[in-house]
């Protein structure tokens, strides 16, 4: 009886080998993600992400020092949308800007940190780092990444 069993199971196993798998029996691949609009930064040259998410293009290397959370800084910059529309400038308010570093949204209190007094860079916020859910009505919808052109001009202290 054990012999017919295991004869029984061999032919089985044979005659099934070579039937094909159904399409729909087989796992799906994985899902690829979609490139997002930091991923297209993170080609130019020089660009580098930082573990939030934040991707920093130099544009120009400061020679100065660094600022630090509690520090103010005087900064020039150009705030846009993934389609290019600027919803903000230090030009709009009449020059350079002043505030406390780690009083402006996440990823520019990292990427200040990163730039050093008389440097620019581009920094790609993604909304988690950004306004997030929220955005600010009438100006950055809501999940909005960020692209900010940066001049840091000085350290006011």
């Amino acid at each position: 009886m054990k012999t017919l069993l295991a004869l029984a199971a061999a032919l089985a196993a044979t005659a099934c080998a070579d039937l094909p798998v159904a399409p729909s029996a087989r796992p799906p691949p994985p899902p690829q993600r979609a490139p997002t609009y930091a991923d297209g930064a993170l080609q130019l040259p020089g660009a580098v992400r930082s573990p939030s998410g934040m991707v920093l293009v130099p544009i120009l290397e400061g020679t100065g020092p660094s600022p630090r959370p509690r520090d103010t800084v005087k900064v020039n910059y150009r705030g846009r949308l993934e389609d290019g529309t600027v919803f903000d400038s230090s030009e709009s308010h009449g020059g350079p800007t002043e505030f406390r570093v780690d009083k402006v949204v996440p990823c520019w209190t990292e990427g200040l940190q990163r730039m050093k007094v008389g440097g620019k860079a581009r920094l790609v916020c993604p909304p988690s780092i950004a306004y997030g859910e929220r955005g600010v009505p009438g100006s950055i919808p809501p999940d909005a990444t960020l692209d900010f052109e940066v001049e840091l001009v000085e350290i006011v202290k």
